[in-house]
């Protein structure tokens, strides 16, 4: 227990957070088993194994791509039995991963890097699962391209972690230097960032979703001037993507139960089919397990960045990406690279 406190303090500089929501305690939607017996086959219902995989997701973009095959799960649709816990920040995630409560997290991208390294290649990553969520606000600015930026003020969150990594990265590549060309101003939290932005006290703010959507809800003078992950593909002529989120697995769990693993993974891939294509379902479904409100979820899944990205695309274009944070600050993927283990691949 002492080391999973040491692991989880030590990323807490590292992080940053998904999450779509400041307040809530952990959210348990669990399966019971389903005990397979002769003629059950007519049933409605996918008869489920007995392995049950516990898997960790931040309420927000990852706890939506979890939404369909929560809701399956406890209607027993699915080959595999669930227990998936909904949290609030991902330091609680760090702590169920390596304290052996999740088989499965829903973690920044940065920060799987870093818990690779920490504990000797005892996580792994399966699958990339959001891209950027980040996006340029204005009200009352002209902004139609990064350079349009030079000589203005941008507020932002994030700092020390994954925004502004990539947010300078996006700037230097673009002829921009951020603290000269651009002023940078950080805000501890997105609700403070956002709040500012609906009162017009901010002009130029980059925020996540759905805080982007509140904002716009509730401010109609702001509007969405800059995708930043479209900025990043044209910064990086597209040789990486702006990953801010994956799915890690254990490794002891990877190595023991494969065959149930890549079930999991085929499962949790429809699941992200179906918030891609379905989001009206979606979005109730949100509501119904707690993840975000519907009205809020209807208008922020499009650009939730919600993907599924596995295999040889996913090592081809993660460490490019793991490389610019490297250069940025070692310390924010664990001090080095990490090697090709560290990808899982069914």
């Amino acid at each position: 227990m002492r080391t999973t406190k040491k692991l989880t303090s030590l990323f807490l500089a590292l992080l940053f957070a998904l999450s779509t929501s400041g307040c809530g305690s952990k959210q348990n939607v669990s399966s019971d088993v389903t005990n397979s017996k002769a003629g059950s086959s007519a049933s409605s219902a996918a008869a489920q194994s007995e392995k049950t995989v516990a898997v960790a997701a931040l309420k927000g973009p990852t706890g939506l791509s979890m939404a369909k095959l929560m809701d399956d799960s406890k209607s027993k649709k699915t080959k595999v039995n669930y227990n998936i816990s909904l949290v609030s920040s991902p330091d609680e995630m760090v702590s169920m991963i390596t304290g052996g409560k999740a088989d499965a997290a829903a973690l920044p991208t940065n920060l799987a890097a870093a818990l690779y390294n920490k504990t000797s290649g005892n996580v792994r990553m399966a699958a990339v699962t959001t891209l950027g969520v980040l996006y340029l606000l204005t009200s009352g600015e002209d902004i139609s391209s990064i350079k349009d930026l030079k000589g203005k003020t941008v507020y932002l969150t994030g700092r020390g972690a994954t925004p502004e990594y990539a947010f300078d990265y996006i700037l230097k590549q673009n002829g921009l230097t951020a603290g000269s060309d651009v002023k940078t101003v950080y805000e501890s939290e997105h609700a403070g960032l956002a709040a500012k932005m609906i009162a017009g006290s901010v002009k130029i703010a980059v925020l996540p979703e759905p805080f982007v959507t509140q904002v716009l809800m509730k401010n109609k003078d702001v509007k969405r001037s800059l995708d930043i992950t479209e900025e990043w593909d044209k910064a990086s002529g597209g040789e990486s993507v702006l990953s801010m989120g994956c799915l890690v697995v254990s490794k002891k769990f990877a190595a023991e139960n494969k065959g149930t693993l890549d079930t999991f993974l085929d499962e949790y891939k429809a699941s992200v089919s179906y918030a891609d294509t379905n989001t009206e379902e979606t979005a109730a479904l949100s509501e119904k397990y707690g993840i975000m409100q519907k009205t809020v979820a209807e208008k922020a899944i499009p650009n939730c960045g919600i993907v599924y990205i596995d295999g040889d695309e996913m090592q081809s274009k993660i460490p490019a990406f793991l490389q610019i944070l490297y250069k940025a600050n070692p310390k924010s993927i664990g001090g080095k690279l990490p090697d090709d283990n560290f990808y899982y691949k069914k």
